[in-house]
């Protein structure tokens, strides 16, 4: 299969795989007032989705391996569309926590069954580029979230536009199954060992990292909304900022990491612009009028913070990239989605959004203190 192929196919699932996330933080002003879904209860909406992600990533894995990529893609896909479905159709908060949970799901299984493609279907000159495509769905998902489908918004509801991206999972979930190469007979993987102390290394990092980034996808809208006072819409466009620089940074930084063969010296340095950036957006909580530091601390957040996910996933391709490495270092990071954003939400109500980015920018500050061993060659 050639690899152009490979990577606009992985590139989808990835983008579809957290559709759910980034829609409720992108239309978190509307879900405040139009679903009546309190302030602080939205941090927990990425607690239901990715602390059952967290949970399950560790035995993703070997259910990767055992069941094949091709059926985990399409299994996924599809449970994406029904997680969609319920939150359009939730009727409370409760409702709504249960549906993201529900999309924890296909998101614990997202990256073992992409990184399984990446190692049996892409030469391996390519690998860093295709993984840093690959990864970069995400943020594809989260710029449509923030500015195509926010918009939309305006004309189908929060609701319409749930579902709608419930049908493009379905069709994702059918190129799957129509594409990929078939998967092996069903087998058992064999009892692993202990991973290594630099696959724990790289869970710390992402763990801090995700804690990060999920503040920042959550309630990056209605800090604008609420702090510079912009419109519902125009606030969504801060997400779009951020996913455009992540996708250019996920491409350009694993591309270069990868080429280096030395992927894992870059996490440092990509967690210290992260903390930088979060400082930067924090100005226009400490200093009214710096409307200019959110957008270009957004952007500078999709550059770091959102790349260094992609390079993780370099390195432990670059390992070999097994289902059970990719699975515990992305257990890692969504542990950190689940803590993240209950702790912001917190301290925003407590003393309100300057301690609050603060918090963000002290996450990635420790993150690149966790990488600094990693810089050493194994």
């Amino acid at each position: 299969m050639p690899n152009r192929s490979v990577t606009a196919l992985l590139t989808a699932v990835m983008a579809i795989s957290m559709a759910q996330i980034f829609l409720v933080g992108a239309l978190g002003p509307l879900l405040v007032t139009q679903a009546d879904v309190p302030r602080a209860v939205l941090g927990w909406t990425s607690t239901a989705g990715f602390g059952v992600a967290a949970l399950l990533s560790v035995g993703a894995g070997p259910w990767v391996e055992r069941l094949g990529a091709r059926r985990s893609i399409v299994a996924l896909s599809l449970l994406v569309a029904l997680a969609l479905t319920l939150i359009g159709a939730a009727a409370g908060t409760p409702m709504l926590l249960a549906a993201l949970a529900l999309g924890g799901v296909p998101q614990a299984l997202a990256n073992p069954a992409t990184n399984k493609i990446i190692v049996t279907s892409v030469e391996p000159v390519d690998r860093g580029a295709v993984t840093g495509w690959k990864q970069s769905g995400v943020q594809l998902g989260t710029f449509a979230a923030g500015l195509p489908l926010a918009a939309l918004a305006g004309w189908l509801g929060w609701r319409g536009v749930m579902w709608t991206t419930a049908g493009i999972a379905v069709a994702v979930a059918v190129w799957a199954a129509r594409s990929l190469p078939a998967d092996p007979v069903p087998g058992n993987p064999g009892r692993a060992g202990p991973p290594s102390g630099r696959i724990g290394r790289l869970a710390g990092y992402s763990f801090l990292l995700g804690c990060g980034i999920a503040a920042v996808n959550t309630y990056l809208a209605l800090f604008g909304a609420q702090q510079l006072d912009l419109a519902p819409v125009t606030a969504a466009w801060l997400v779009a900022v951020l996913g455009v620089a992540g996708i250019a940074g996920r491409i350009g930084w694993s591309r270069r990491a990868d080429r280096s063969g030395r992927a894992a010296a870059y996490l440092t340095l990509l967690a210290a612009g992260a903390c930088v950036a979060a400082l930067l957006v924090g100005t226009a909580a400490w200093a009214p009028g710096a409307a200019w530091a959110v957008w270009t601390g957004a952007a500078a957040l999709g550059a770091f913070a959102v790349a260094a996910n992609a390079v993780t996933m370099v390195v432990v391709i670059g390992r070999g990239g097994s289902g059970r490495d990719s699975a515990l270092v992305s257990a890692g990071f969504f542990a950190g989605f689940a803590a993240g954003p209950p702790l912001f939400g917190a301290l925003i109500e407590l003393t309100g959004y300057g301690s609050a980015w603060l918090l963000v920018a002290v996450e990635f500050a420790l993150a690149a203190v966790v990488a600094l061993p990693l810089r050493r060659r194994p």
